[in-house]
């Protein structure tokens, strides 16, 4: 990630690029671009906006408003939030979400890393490149095996929803994802620590829906 300036428009941006070790791995360009064209979408205060995105003597890379302060991850390094301050940043996260799903776009990876507080107090949702396009016309391209496990490996366990870790729903899980995952951050915000206890996050979820299908809850 860089700092620039454009000169066209008179304003300090981000520049961020892939990195040389993965940028000619056509999944990676994938999700890039999809992370991109997702962003593209929305127009939120509380979505990172972007502003190009291209390819330059084989370099990938894209242009969004520049952000200065820290992600909630680093925010709870330090400390918890507070009550407050952990309210008022869930109800912001809940209201970029639903600015997301009016637009047809699911996150799917919504986790402490990738919600940012400005140093200004406000709150920007980051990084779309495992979102979802649930208004596409055609379906999305068959994952090989390798890929499916990447984009599991990909997302933290302890963020993940229960459907996401390979347990059953009878709701629309798509869309549910990232409620789930909000609540963990905002449990986690106020807590100041990670939400679950058992050393699996995994085997915790299906544990819980498998008591859930035993008791039809």
């Amino acid at each position: 990630m860089y700092r620039a300036h454009d000169e066209r428009l008179d304003r300090e941006v981000a520049i961020k690029v892939l990195p040389e070790e993965v940028a000619q791995d056509p999944e990676r360009i994938a999700r890039f671009e999809r992370e991109a064209k997702a962003a593209a979408r929305l127009d939120h205060p509380n979505i990172l906006a972007i502003h190009d995105f291209g390819t330059e003597e084989g370099v990938t890379y894209s242009v969004t408003e520049l952000l200065e302060g820290e992600t909630l991850r680093e925010r709870l390094e330090a400390s918890a939030l507070g009550w407050r301050m952990a309210a008022d940043t869930g109800a912001t996260v809940a209201e970029g979400l639903a600015a997301a799903h009016g637009a047809g776009i699911i996150h799917r990876d919504l986790k402490p890393d990738n919600i940012f507080i400005t140093s200004d107090v406000r709150v920007k949702i980051l990084d779309f490149g495992l979102a979802r396009d649930v208004t596409a016309t055609t379906p999305d391209e068959t994952p090989s095996a390798t890929t499916r496990a990447s984009r599991r490996c990909s997302r933290s366990t302890r963020s993940m929803s229960p459907w996401d870790t390979g347990g059953t729903l009878r709701l629309n899980s798509s869309q549910l994802t990232p409620t789930v995952c909000s609540a963990i951050a905002l449990n986690q915000s106020i807590e100041g620590k990670e939400f679950y206890l058992l050393d699996s996050a995994v085997l915790a979820w299906r544990w819980l829906l498998s008591i859930g299908r035993q008791s039809d809850f």
